[in-house]
């Protein structure tokens, strides 16, 4: 039996444990209580009327037929809560004047420019209307307070996805729906490519109005998928020229994508993109494709002296060799290259070398490679004067092409004209700043069969000299000109000196004189001081150019909408215009297939096509 202790004890736990649960269960509900309390005084929310409002409602359901008295009373309260007020009282005065201060004000900010700028050519695209809806928006609760709809009147939670309604109050969800419908705009018509896909085939060339040819397409179509091509099979060498172009453009040159233009037989490879090949790939390249004879490959930086020793030693019987950024290969290997398969290389282009290719290398080169007929040299450090010296001693030379970063004495250069003039077809000269008006007159006495002259990057020839060059030339009419960047370089002086520097009227006007019946491409980018009057007689209306297909006229001031105009009439076989900074040209009709690029803000049209079809 229990205790007496027991028993007395028993009671006393069965009374305390309701009590206990008691306290805590009304210490919690106050905890909540308190909690809520602070969340609706936070979001403007009041208990009190949220506790009307369901009376109210209880109300009107025991009692449906004082439900329109219980609106007009609501109504009458409103009215009487809140006066209309008169259009000609005070306060409507003030409110008007307040309202349009903040117009004004906002129409000077920043947020109001941009919205401007995004609603230009759009039919609600008007300064009144946007500063209203503005001005409106600022008026507007903020969410997480209570509204009036402005449809239905019932009042709702305003967030941030709250619709405006016609009059500019806001919309509860419902009504929001019934909106949406009328308010949602017609989702614009696709009209063809994306306009970065047009500017993108522009830059490159191309103005292709309606689909590409078929080879095109599957060219394209191959390129999108090539990590799911196992061999291109028997495809002929101008297509997998053109597949690796596409792939060197999309960075997609991999070691498993290399494995596909490796063919035994070939004796071709051109690949635009090695940046992500190493030198066991160019190893693979020489061991699988062992009748190679012209080989083209850029950003080869990760080439070393082991792929030329294992050139070296199969003997390979390279005749075109074209690297870029080959920096990791020594002077040593340069020389001993020449010295064992000089005598079989007919075409060298090299491009920026840093550390090694110096003059003694070019002198090895110059005595080894008798039958090279191409040379091109850009942007290799280590070379100078004593290159040049090397340069004048090859006889063999038809194509030469060079841009040194160092200076060089500008006699050595006009050595290299006389001595390697006579047989020149093609001359490249960059960024000789030396070069001054003995060096046209050099190329008039010496050079007699080049269908291609580039002189560029220099503010010492004059116009005179370069008129002097076409004047009376025995050499054929070129086919290929470049004066870019021929031009006094004084800003301080746009209308240059008395006597013209640089490309200007007279040259111009002989140039095309000389060239202009088989000139097929042309620049005179920065040639800014050729005057309006020179375009205006070289491309008069008796004037035409049949060949010509490419120009780049760029930073001429002088250009308008005439005288592009008067360029599209006089050179029907025209593809490609660059008119980057002629800033003259607004309004352009330009003919099918032509490709105009460069025009800022200008208004262009093709001839004889509806312009939905070029957007």
């Amino acid at each position: 039996m229990p205790t007496s202790e027991a028993r007395m004890t028993s009671p006393s736990r069965s009374f305390l444990i309701p009590r206990l649960t008691s306290l805590i269960t009304h210490r919690s509900c106050s905890l909540r209580r308190s909690a809520l309390t602070d969340f609706l005084a936070a979001n403007n929310i009041s208990a009190a009327q949220i506790r009307d409002d369901h009376d109210r409602r209880v109300a009107e359901a025991e009692n449906p037929n004082n439900e329109e008295d219980g609106q007009a009373a609501d109504e009458d309260y409103e009215d009487e809560a809140s006066p209309e007020p008169q259009p000609d009282s005070p306060e409507e005065k003030t409110r008007k004047r307040k309202r349009q201060q903040a117009i004004e004000k906002i129409k000077k900010s920043k947020e109001f420019a941009r919205r401007k700028a995004r609603r230009t050519g759009e039919p609600d695209d008007d300064d009144e209307a946007l500063a209203n809806e503005m001005a409106d928006e600022k008026q507007r609760p903020n969410p997480g307070q209570l509204a009036n709809c402005e449809g239905c009147g019932k009042r709702f939670t305003v967030t941030p996805y709250s619709k405006t309604g016609p009059e500019g109050g806001l919309l509860c969800p419902a009504c929001s729906k019934k909106h949406t419908g009328k308010d949602k705009k017609e989702t614009p018509k696709k009209r063809g490519p994306e306009r970065r896909k047009i500017q993108s085939n522009l830059m490159d060339g191309i103005a292709l109005v309606g689909s590409r040819s078929l080879l095109e397409t599957c060219i394209k179509k191959v390129a999108d998928h090539i990590n799911d091509v196992e061999e291109f099979g028997d495809l002929p060498p101008p297509v997998m020229d053109r597949l690796s172009q596409i792939l060197s453009r999309n960075r997609a040159v991999t070691p498993r994508t290399l494995d596909l233009f490796l063919r035994p037989l070939h004796k071709e490879l051109n690949v635009y993109d090695c940046a992500k090949l190493a030198t066991n790939d160019f190893h693979k390249i020489l061991a699988t494709m062992p009748a190679l004879t012209r080989l083209n490959l850029r950003f080869v930086s990760q080439m070393k002296d082991p792929v030329f020793e294992y050139m070296i030693a199969r003997e390979m019987k390279i005749q075109d060799l074209h690297l870029d950024s080959p920096n990791l290969v020594t002077d040593a290997i340069w020389r001993q290259l020449w010295i064992n398969l000089g005598s079989y290389l007919q075409s060298l282009k090299l491009w920026n070398l840093d550390s090694a290719f110096d003059d003694e290398t070019l002198e090895i080169m110059s005595k080894h490679c008798t039958t090279l007929r191409r040379l091109k040299l850009k942007h290799l450090a280590q070379l100078g004067d004593g290159a040049l010296e090397a340069i004048s001693t090859m006889q063999s030379l038809e194509h030469l092409s060079l841009d040194f970063d160092k200076e060089t004495d500008p006699d050595i250069l006009l050595k290299v004209i006389s001595q390697t003039g006579p047989k020149l077809r093609s001359l490249s000269l960059e960024g000789f700043e030396s070069a001054d008006d003995r060096l046209p007159q050099h190329i008039h006495d010496n050079c007699r069969a080049l269908f291609k002259l580039r002189i560029t990057r220099n503010s010492d020839i004059t116009d005179k000299a370069i008129a002097a060059l076409f004047n009376d030339w025995s050499n054929p009419p070129l086919k290929r000109v470049d004066f870019s960047f021929l031009r006094d370089v004084d800003m301080s002086n746009p209308e240059g000196p008395p006597e013209p520097v640089g490309l200007a009227s007279d040259g111009f006007i002989a140039l095309m004189k000389h060239s202009g019946s088989k000139l097929m491409k042309l620049k005179t980018a920065s040639c800014r001081h050729i005057s309006y009057a020179a375009f205006e007689e070289v491309f008069a209306e008796n004037k035409t150019y049949p060949e010509l297909r490419f120009m780049d006229i760029s930073f001429n001031g002088a250009v308008d909408n005439y005288i592009t105009q008067s360029i599209f009439r006089c050179c029907p076989a025209l593809t490609r215009l660059v008119v980057f900074g002629c800033f003259k040209i607004r309004d352009l009709t330009v003919p099918a297939g032509v490709a105009v690029i460069g025009t800022v803000g200008a208004n262009l049209t093709v001839r004889g096509i509806a312009q939905k079809e070029l957007v």
